[in-house]
């Protein structure tokens, strides 16, 4: 059996997707099963069995003679929230149970941390484990996620195989239960479908021009084919940017988005939003030599490959991957 956590999420059920695709269908989902919306990302996957994330510890606990893998990708990703109660509870302390079962068990691991332990890239975004420990997050989302990411560098007993991932901008089907949270393009998608237009971000920084901030946007069907090498890799234990190693423009982004819906043009720009305002990353690009130097040898999507693909494969016939 592989287990999925955050299977009924974008990127778990994804993943699920390319399991399948690849012919492994003894697959246990777990989730909060409660939100319809998010179930609909893996209606039509196979899979064995779907267990609720409140019970998986005991469960695992008491399955896991029939385990091989554990992608443990589920977590409370929403960058607004302040709440560091539920971050630790949720990101940090239930994935160091996950990880204490899978050390004590020899079942290998892989987890989902995030750019967003980067903060403003003052120690820039090299995944060089020594410098994790400097990095300043700017929410309580990236601190839980670093928080965790240094205690696993800290631990005597790890699983016999293990990696920590730095997913940067991720993109593609399946985030439609995102709101807020969900990528540019599909904000950019669903306005111009409903207004014809789309409306930027200003910048707040005098080093970038207004639509010029710039992210590492990482298609997901690159993030899937990393975590599915990494299931057969097995070895190189650690902590791994996930990008593609070239930073891009919001207004580039947006741009594409009008070309792959043959509409025209129509760009303007509004202010950040205050709450997010002073802690907003405005460039951010992730060194990919570490993934390469253990032997991941796939292209990465270029933008414009990845938002073709995205939204007329899937945003327009309103499909899932």
């Amino acid at each position: 059996m592989i287990i999925i956590t955050g299977a009924a999420g974008f990127i778990g059920s994804c993943l699920v997707q390319k399991l399948n695709d690849e012919g492994f269908y003894d697959l246990v989902l777990v989730d909060d099963f409660s939100s319809e919306i998010k179930n609909k990302n893996f209606e039509v996957k196979r899979y064995s069995k779907k267990v609720e994330r409140e019970v998986f510890a005991e469960w695992l606990q008491e399955n896991h003679l029939h385990v091989q893998f554990v992608f443990h990708i589920g977590a409370r990703t929403d960058t607004t929230e302040m709440d560091v109660n539920l971050f630790n509870q949720l990101n940090l302390d239930y994935t160091k149970t996950i990880w204490n079962i899978c050390t004590e068990f020899g079942l290998p691991l892989v987890y989902a941390s995030s750019a967003a332990t980067y903060g403003l890239g003052e120690h820039g975004y090299d995944d060089d484990e020594s410098k994790i420990p400097m990095l300043n997050p700017l929410n309580p989302y990236g601190e839980s996620k670093n928080d965790f990411d240094i205690w696993a560098l800290k631990q005597e007993k790890k699983p016999y195989f293990w990696a920590g991932l730095k997913f940067f901008n991720v993109y593609g089907p399946n985030e439609y239960h995102k709101g807020r949270m969900a990528s540019v393009i599909f904000h950019t998608f669903n306005q111009i479908k409903k207004t014809g237009a789309m409306k930027l971000f200003k910048s707040h920084n005098h080093n970038f021009k207004d639509g010029e901030q710039m992210r590492d946007f990482v298609y997901i069907k690159d993030v899937v084919n990393v975590l599915y090498f990494l299931m057969h890799h097995r070895k190189d234990s650690g902590i791994y940017n996930l990008g593609t190693g070239k930073a891009r423009t919001f207004l580039d982004l947006a741009t594409k988005t009008f070309e792959a819906m043959d509409a025209p043009l129509s760009i303007s720009f509004v202010p950040t939003p205050e709450d997010i305002r002073e802690k907003y990353q405005y460039f951010t690009e992730a060194s990919m030599e570490k993934l390469r130097s253990i032997g991941y040898s796939l292209d990465f999507y270029s933008l414009e490959e990845g938002v073709e693909d995205y939204v007329k494969n899937y945003l327009v016939p309103n499909k899932y991957l």
